[in-house]
């Protein structure tokens, strides 16, 4: 059963290091003056709302509410993770790098704040990402799955 398990899990890891090899998003870009006062950042992933899907490859939670990210052009990250609001700050660079700071999230008592963890942790440890028609999917820096999230409508 384990060893099922392992191959499985290394089927995901080089069929999602093909697809980011593959990937055809256009690079994102940091722009603005060199003192940083009115950067912004250009990527697919910003200005849309993200709707957890999975976390890893396959594990779906129920929660209060869906958790969801967004990010606004100056990278600033805000959503849920199903109890709590979170914000933070996402840069990104070369070859879908996604590197998100100062997550913070607040503290309410929730039912389910194990599952709440989890989608925290995601978005903290997210390393690079991949966008496959309406679906964002997070890597962690050992090229693993994290989880996903499709796009909202």
């Amino acid at each position: 059963m384990a060893l099922l398990r392992l191959r499985r899990l290394g089927t995901v890891s080089m069929l999602a290091l093909v697809l980011s090899a593959c990937s055809s998003q256009p690079a994102p870009s940091v722009s603005g003056s060199s003192d940083g006062a009115s950067a912004s950042v250009s990527s697919p992933v910003v200005g849309k709302r993200w709707n957890l899907l999975l976390i890893g490859t396959s594990d779906r939670i129920s929660m209060p509410s869906t958790p969801y990210f967004t990010v606004d052009s100056s990278g600033k990250l805000s959503g849920s993770d199903g109890c709590n609001q979170l914000t933070g700050q996402v840069s990104f660079g070369e070859n879908q790098r996604i590197d998100i700071d100062n997550l913070g999230a607040t503290r309410m008592a929730c039912a389910k704040g194990q599952d709440a963890q989890q989608v925290h942790d995601l978005l903290d440890n997210a390393y690079r990402y991949l966008i496959d028609h309406d679906r964002l999917v997070f890597f962690g820096p050992n090229s693993l799955v994290l989880g996903g999230f499709r796009l909202a409508n």
